[in-house]
């Protein structure tokens, strides 16, 4: 009793030293358990691809080949680290043919596109930035129709990744999310997703998955990152310091734009078996003894256009994939028109809401859905795009909508939910 007595004395004439070491004991103790736990993850993840590895397949069939465009500067610089430990492994255990090619600087993604061979799998590990300049090379090859067909997997390794809240459930332990991510692949589900075809006068065609944004809150917000110092605060700050610029900040342009498509049907993932020689002949002979009436072409229908002379605080343009139908009938992307009529107050907590979702339409805003439009925007256009997060020059440009052009693997938990929500 004494000996505990004097711990007691001691610990309390050195409160300050105990409080220290008990919080960092405290941390300690956190941080190991944070590692066994994600040790666990990893462990069960990799048992759960070995099943995959361990798969008999017939001798004369080749492996599958998976060609993963890694980029090792997302996430500052600890992407490729993320991709290792948490990622690599499971593929390399699932038996395919893995080669890793890492970007070392920004664009280099669409140039190595144009030379890749066939593979049966691409895989994206980074961020938006990522997946735009990949989708951008595969869809800008002159074979891109037979490209376009190969299944496409992300890995969310990035700051910003839009589309891993389209394919893979919520997870608040990153291990957990890249690891599910990674057995979505293996596991073969997939969805289509739109893309948009940005093209201006003179330059390339740009493809995104997500939408295109010109505005103040982009501006503002692609700025918070300078005031860190504020912490939480820091975005407010962009948008509060934007407001000492000209008030209200509009953008001028003109719109013109069509309707929505009706959505053909899916063509089959199998081409249907070839019949036998002798359907084939009987085919041919009805052909050659009563072959069918010419066909009188028709002219084709005029495009109706509609044309709108915009005033905004900052227009959208963004796909479906956000909020995924797979049952729907037709075929559009959402222009959100903001109002200009806002307020100070208003423009810094509504930049608060766009950086949790930036393609979010406020009340008061116009909603056009269109399959196509042409934007005119006047000289000397103030601002820059932003198409899936990557910032470039504002200029006129044609957005023209790709429906189902892509298919993106996800996690079986998603398509499940998402074909539940189409029938209620």
């Amino acid at each position: 009793m004494a000996g505990a007595r004097r711990v007691l004395a001691t610990l309390r004439s050195h409160w300050k030293k105990t409080a220290l070491g008990a919080g960092l004991l405290g941390w300690g103790a956190s941080w190991l358990h944070g590692r066994h736990r994600d040790n666990l993850l990893r462990r069960a993840a990799c048992q759960e691809a070995e099943v995959f590895g361990n798969q008999l397949i017939p001798s004369s069939m080749p492996l599958k080949k998976a060609t993963v465009f890694l980029n090792p500067a997302a996430c500052k610089g600890k992407a490729r680290n993320l991709f290792e430990k948490n990622a690599a492994p499971i593929l390399h255990l699932s038996g395919l043919d893995v080669t890793v090619v890492k970007t070392d600087y920004e664009g280099q993604a669409k140039k190595l596109l144009e030379l890749m061979e066939n593979t049966d799998l691409i895989i994206i590990a980074g961020g938006d930035g990522t997946v735009q300049e990949v989708i951008t090379g595969l869809l800008r090859r002159a074979d891109e129709a037979a490209f376009s067909k190969i299944p496409i997997g992300f890995i969310p390794l990035g700051k910003t990744c839009t589309l891993s809240h389209t394919l893979y459930p919520e997870s608040m332990n990153q291990v957990q999310h890249i690891t599910n991510a990674t057995l979505a692949i293996l596991k073969g589900e997939t969805v289509p997703l739109d893309v948009l075809q940005i093209k201006g006068e003179k330059e390339q065609p740009v493809f995104a998955v997500t939408g295109l944004r010109w505005g103040a809150y982009r501006d503002a917000g692609v700025k918070a990152s300078k005031y860190w110092y504020l912490g939480p605060l820091k975005t407010k700050a962009a948008h509060f310091f934007s407001t000492f610029k000209e008030w209200p900040q509009k953008r001028q342009a003109d719109l013109m734009y069509l309707g929505p498509t009706e959505r053909p049907p899916e063509e089959p993932e199998e081409k249907p078996s070839r019949p036998p020689l002798y359907v084939r002949l009987y085919r041919r002979l009805r052909l050659y003894w009563s072959p069918p009436p010419k066909e009188i072409p028709q002219e084709a229908a005029p495009e109706d256009w509609e044309e709108l002379k915009l005033s905004t605080i900052e227009l959208s343009i963004a796909t479906q994939n956000r909020q995924l139908d797979l049952t729907r009938t037709e075929d559009f992307m959402d222009i959100c028109i903001e109002a200009d009529t806002v307020s100070k107050g208003q423009f810094v907590s509504r930049g608060s809401q766009k950086i949790r979702d930036p393609h979010t339409c406020p009340e008061g805003s116009q909603c056009i859905q269109a399959s196509r439009c042409i934007l005119q925007l006047p000289e000397g256009a103030e601002g820059s795009f932003g198409i899936d997060n990557e910032e470039y020059e504002a200029m006129p440009v044609e957005v023209k909508l790709l429906p189902r052009k892509l298919r993106f693997f996800c996690d079986p938990r998603m398509r499940e939910q998402m074909l539940r929500a189409a029938v209620q």
